[in-house]
């Protein structure tokens, strides 16, 4: 007999966008290479619900091809950040944490164990998206799923 399983999840996606742009960059040595979003985010999601996608960004230059990207796509948007996405972030996923069941970080930053160490109390399922050979052995051991971002997941805008 079988059986179909339907699964009801609600997904915030947070890229802290410099960290991720500079493990793409220094793993393919091309600062041409990018995350191909328009794949990914639906082959993390694995079928399950988009609620949020926010890319977090230090500086004053975003790409409005990207925002214009991941709202038409996601109805995602961009965030300036003064300096480190890491507080922004934390501050959002806190914030979402109670109307999601799962948050996808795409970092490989140390900086988030703590965040992953709190949604995981609050019984928020958390997944980490990073270039593997760059990403904390810490903060991979302690979420709950971990997707590496592997080339096929990228392109080249040169």
């Amino acid at each position: 007999m079988d059986y179909e399983i339907y699964i009801e999840q609600s997904v915030a996606v947070l890229v802290d966008g410099n960290n991720i742009e500079r493990s793409i960059h220094g793993l393919f040595d091309d600062e041409a290479m990018m995350l191909n979003f328009d794949t990914f985010i639906p082959k993390i999601l694995e079928n399950r619900g988009l609620n949020r996608l926010i890319y977090f960004r230090e500086g004053s230059y975003i790409s409005k091809k990207l925002a214009d990207r991941l709202h038409d796509l996601f109805h995602g948007n961009v965030q300036p950040c003064y300096k480190s996405a890491d507080i922004p972030l934390t501050i959002k996923a806190t914030q979402l944490a109670p109307k999601v069941d799962t948050i996808i970080i795409l970092s490989g930053d140390a900086d988030y164990t703590d965040l992953v160490h709190h949604l995981k109390s609050l019984g928020v399922r958390v997944e980490i998206a990073a270039i593997e050979k760059t990403t904390n052995s810490v903060l991979k051991n302690i979420v709950d799923y971990f997707h590496p971002i592997q080339r096929e997941d990228c392109f080249s805008l040169s």
